[in-house]
């Protein structure tokens, strides 16, 4: 059976837009919302626990990177930022990337819990049961 290539290692150039020694920021090619963004390492890695601190601290100066960025261009009132790291959750691009998805007032209709949403049974932890 032929594997796929990782797509992370052989994105276009013009995809990309910020990098730094060790990691890059692209926009996320099926968007959640108007400027949901991908930081990616550059060495190929499945998990963040295998990422080393020069890493570590390259993803999160690029991530506050495209914050401030995303904040001047569309204005969020939020953001969610995450990592699917392994299948049981839910990663399917074997290579990591941290999302920082923003958020806006009305783009959900109770968006409290925010990441607890991945398991809907648990979620709600303010609600009566």
């Amino acid at each position: 059976m032929e594997s796929r290539p990782c797509p992370f290692c052989t994105l276009p150039a013009l995809r990309v837009v910020a990098q730094n020694e060790y990691g890059l920021w692209i926009y996320d090619g099926f968007p959640i919302s108007p400027g949901h963004s991908l930081i990616i390492p550059k060495r190929h890695i499945g998990s963040f626990f295998d990422a080393n601190t020069a890493e570590r601290a390259a993803l999160l100066e690029l991530l506050d990177q495209a914050k401030a960025s995303i904040d001047a261009e569309h204005h969020p009132n939020g953001y969610n930022i995450g990592i699917n790291d392994g299948a049981a959750a839910g990663q399917t691009v074997p290579h990591l990337h941290l999302h920082l998805i923003p958020r806006y007032l009305g783009d959900a209709d109770d968006p409290r819990g925010g990441v607890r949403w991945v398991i809907p049974a648990k979620a709600d932890y303010w609600s009566e049961r």
